[in-house]
């Protein structure tokens, strides 16, 4: 090939030609603390039931959600978001599971405490779906519709119980209009000042959620559109982050992480509070089941995408192969 001066002078290549290289100068770089493990139990079990849409997940029975605790601690992930799936029988309109003190998710917030005390962030899911006969993340109206306001009053009553069992953080998942504030009051009024709110600031009505609903057992009638993002819309997130951050968010999320990358870098511009991203259940069993066809290559699948969601603005990102990740990253 004949050169003309120095050209080409400029080699990007150059800062590419070696493992060590391309470590030195990677611009991006995941850590085990950025890692939350979301983890089910579930009420009445012996045994860890496998969930089918989500191989290699399960629904835990309380000693093995303790077990899973202390792995995560020796990772050195941060956190835990607890998820309680009760007995069937015991769902009800109102989700009365979710306000008893000995419901699963509460009894499971103490277990894992007394596991592991404060080496792991015992984080809470703060919602209605996993415990109505319904599905839905809220009360209904007569008309079948989901009751805003009723709602904030239920939330209000499982923030102090999941504060009174232990939980560090609580997230209120439901998408309802005004949900931090009444969570950060409740909080307040029982002298849990310490307990932070992670908002699921921007939470989309997202196809991916599909095998997060055998996870919980949802009984889901109908769809959550009425109250979940619309994907079509942007700018709306910010304005949810707005009301979130005025009402006492000390944290906020984006969910589903993957499809939505473009709505995290926005929200991680604007604030000043840590911003996480949940890499939902069917992110996560897109590329199980790829790997397992052997389409892709699932670790290098695994380490791509939460990379990715890293680059976009994430400083915590709750993934399923939270522990995983971080063991491979030690």
């Amino acid at each position: 090939m004949t050169t003309y001066g120095s050209f080409p002078g400029t080699r990007p290549r150059r800062l590419r030609t070696t493992p060590v290289m391309r470590r030195m100068v990677a611009e991006t770089r995941l850590h085990p603390a950025d890692f939350i493990l979301p983890a089910f139990v579930r009420e009445g079990v012996a045994e860890p039931v496998p969930i089918a849409t989500m191989p290699g997940v399960v629904q835990h029975t309380r000693d093995t959600l303790k077990k899973a605790a202390a792995e995560a601690v020796a990772a050195g992930i941060s956190g835990i978001m607890l998820f309680g799936v009760p007995e069937e029988s015991k769902k009800d309109a109102l989700g009365t599971p979710g306000t008893d003190p000995d419901g699963i998710l509460q009894v499971a917030i103490r277990d894992v405490r007394a596991e592991v005390g404060d080496e792991l962030l015992v984080m809470s899911d703060l919602c209605l779906d996993e415990t109505t006969d319904h599905g839905h993340c809220g009360v209904l109206d007569a008309e079948g519709r989901v009751d805003n306001d009723a709602t904030l009053e239920r939330y209000a009553e499982m923030a102090q119980v999941q504060a009174d069992a232990g939980a560090h953080v609580v997230g209120p998942s439901g998408m309802m209009d005004g949900q931090i504030g009444v969570v950060r009051d409740a909080l307040d009024q029982i002298g849990r000042e310490d307990v932070a709110v992670l908002a699921y600031t921007a939470k989309y009505a997202s196809a991916f959620y599909g095998p997060f609903r055998e996870a919980v057992g949802s009984s889901l009638k109908g769809d959550r559109k009425t109250y979940q993002q619309d994907p079509a819309n942007a700018r709306e997130s910010l304005r949810e982050l707005a009301l979130d951050l005025e009402e006492g968010a000390d944290m906020v999320m984006v969910k589903p992480a993957g499809p939505y990358l473009d709505i995290l870098a926005r929200v991680a511009e604007a604030v000043d509070v840590p911003v996480a991203a949940y890499q939902i259940s069917g992110e996560y069993s897109m590329i199980e089941a790829a790997a397992e066809k052997g389409w892709i290559e699932r670790d290098r699948a695994i380490l791509e995408t939460l990379t990715g969601i890293k680059r976009a603005g994430a400083q915590n990102i709750l993934t399923y192969w939270a522990t995983e990740a971080a063991q491979r990253l030690l």
